[in-house]
């Protein structure tokens, strides 16, 4: 099968007005259904903004065989927007309601064009992955976040671009709802570029594209192959550097021996004149072929140990170091009988203490964010209540609204933490892999994971620490050091834990010891029920 490229990256330059460089003369060829990774704040999304045209390179072309459309990371923030947006089609629904009502504006008509049966196609697409009866009138903030990006994915397959961009497509999404996203890609009629941290999709890929440092690099084959391909290439790198190593020593050692020599034979010239041994001319002639000679033998050894030391230095660039990300949560001081939180149907009712680290789950749009919510106050699923027992408590909204888009990393996490000096919040936020430059940034600016870290350090840091911690989808958008550090910080909280997740390998990591799971019953005047799931443990 001969390589049909998607997208073509030649000498591409870009970099933000700040100086963060995103590219730097980066040439490569994308497959038709390519993965794009890198750590967070790499600059994936706009690797995805520059193929789409939303932002010119500085330098070098980008090409494309077509049309682009694009599913953005932060599709679920547009509260405002209802389905029919999210779907693309919001204008041609919204022109044929304006003409059924007597419009008569050319405008209307063009907006149309050959799409009459819009609202009809769409509502098959939408029934086709399980979300019939889903009004294109609904906004977004009603949703579930697995169903805006399962309808947005429908829509991008209606519009049938040549070239499709995904960012975190399968954040929020149940097992089932994920299960349906693979099956729609698997039959994608264009091009792919996907940019994710699920493993399981990026094994469905057919090549993987890595940004890293400004540079794109291409793997011919899925993640698990990539991955076998980096640990070989990483032991032959680990390899080398300990050659190296051994080499300079070898080097070193020789020219301290050396050294040593030439100071033995220096001395004995100094004894010979003083004996009388060589006289006159006889001695500045000897001396001055000593020196001659051990000039020459110090630049050849000195020489030898700067090609060593480069030898070591081009072996260590060829590892690769992960990023370490250390969260160390306060002591809550609560005590592990202490009720926090409660919430319950008809039939039973649920207690958190300090000492419980329950899971919530169940299938997309039954509830659980609303379940959540309803702790804080908003109306909760029918038949389901919810009520808090401490004002003490730290909520990651799955949505990430709570922040402060305008205010730096800087200023919204100082607002928990008024107390704390700018330098030790700097310092914070740099365990949590935020560099110095990103933390100076408006939060609205940050990539996905960049703007979670900031959650979650607003959650971890914040004065006085809580003694409950509700979080909702938190592992979207984090990579994998990312990853690993909240389950070590989540592992050190000492205070009750209320998750919502559809990563069973994250409830694990993090000492799960209830699960109870939302599902809809068959009695529409008790739509929502909780169900105890039996944890499996070793």
């Amino acid at each position: 099968m001969c390589f049909v490229p998607s997208v073509v990256f030649d000498g591409v330059d870009f970099a933000w007005p700040d100086g963060r460089v995103v590219l730097r003369d980066a040439s490569a060829s994308f497959g038709r259904r390519t993965g794009l990774i890198g750590r967070n704040g790499a600059g994936k999304s706009t690797l995805l903004r520059l193929i789409a045209g939303q932002l010119t390179p500085q330098a070098g072309r980008i090409v494309v065989p077509g049309a682009v459309a694009v599913l953005p990371q932060n599709l679920t923030l547009r509260a405002e927007a209802n389905v029919a947006d999210v779907l693309g089609v919001g204008a041609k629904v919204a022109a044929i309601a304006a003409i059924e009502a007597g419009a008569v504006d050319p405008v209307l008509y063009e907006t149309i064009g050959p799409d009459w049966d819009i609202e009809a196609r769409t509502i098959a697409a939408l029934f086709e992955v399980g979300l019939d009866g889903l009004a294109l009138d609904r906004r977004v903030d009603t949703l579930s976040g697995g169903e805006v990006i399962l309808a947005a994915l429908i829509g991008l397959r209606l519009a049938a671009a040549e070239v499709t961009l995904l960012d975190e497509p399968t954040n929020n999404l149940d097992a089932r709802t994920r299960a349906m996203l693979y099956d729609v890609l698997d039959a994608w009629p264009g091009s792919l570029v996907v940019v994710s941290h699920d493993l399981d999709l990026l094994d469905r890929l057919d090549h993987l594209a890595e940004l890293e440092a400004g540079s794109v690099s291409v793997f011919g084959g899925n993640y698990s192959a990539y991955r076998e391909h980096v640990a070989r290439e990483q032991a032959a790198a680990e390899q080398a550097v300990a050659t190296a190593k051994q080499q300079l020593r070898a080097e070193r050692r020789q020219r301290v021996e050396a050294e040593t020599r030439l100071a033995r034979s220096a001395r004995q010239g100094r004894r010979d004149v003083a004996n009388s041994r060589f006289i006159g001319a006889m001695a500045d002639e000897r001396r001055r072929r000593a020196e001659a000679s051990a000039g020459s033998l110090r630049g050849r050894l000195d020489d030898r140990v700067a090609q060593a030391e480069a030898r070591l230095a081009s072996a260590d660039a060829r590892l690769r170091r992960e990023k370490v990300v250390r969260l160390d949560p306060a002591d809550p001081q609560v005590a592990p009988g202490r009720r926090l939180a409660e919430f319950g149907d008809a039939d039973r009712s649920v207690v958190v203490t300090g000492s419980t680290r329950l899971a919530i789950t169940g299938p997309n749009g039954i509830g659980k964010t609303r379940l959540l919510e309803a702790l804080f106050g908003a109306a909760a699923s029918a038949g389901l209540t919810a009520a808090l027992h401490t004002d003490r408590v730290g909520y990651l909204r799955q949505r990430l609204d709570g922040l402060d888009d305008a205010a730096t990393a800087v200023a919204n996490v100082a607002e928990v933490v008024p107390q704390a000096l700018p330098q030790r919040i700097r310092h914070q936020l740099a365990a949590f892999g935020l560099p110095a430059a990103t933390v100076e940034r408006p939060v609205g600016t940050l990539s996905g994971g960049e703007r979670l870290a900031v959650a979650l350090a607003r959650l971890l840091l914040s004065d006085p620490v809580p003694q409950l911690m509700v979080l909702d989808e938190p592992t979207n958008n984090l990579d994998l050091p990312g990853r690993t550090g909240l389950i070590d910080a989540l592992n050190a909280f000492r205070g009750g834990l209320i998750v919502v997740s559809h990563d069973a390998g994250f409830l694990a990591d993090i000492g799960i010891t209830e699960e109870w799971q939302l599902g809809a019953t068959a009695d529409l005047e008790q739509p929502i029920m909780l169900r105890r799931v039996d944890l499996i443990t070793e």
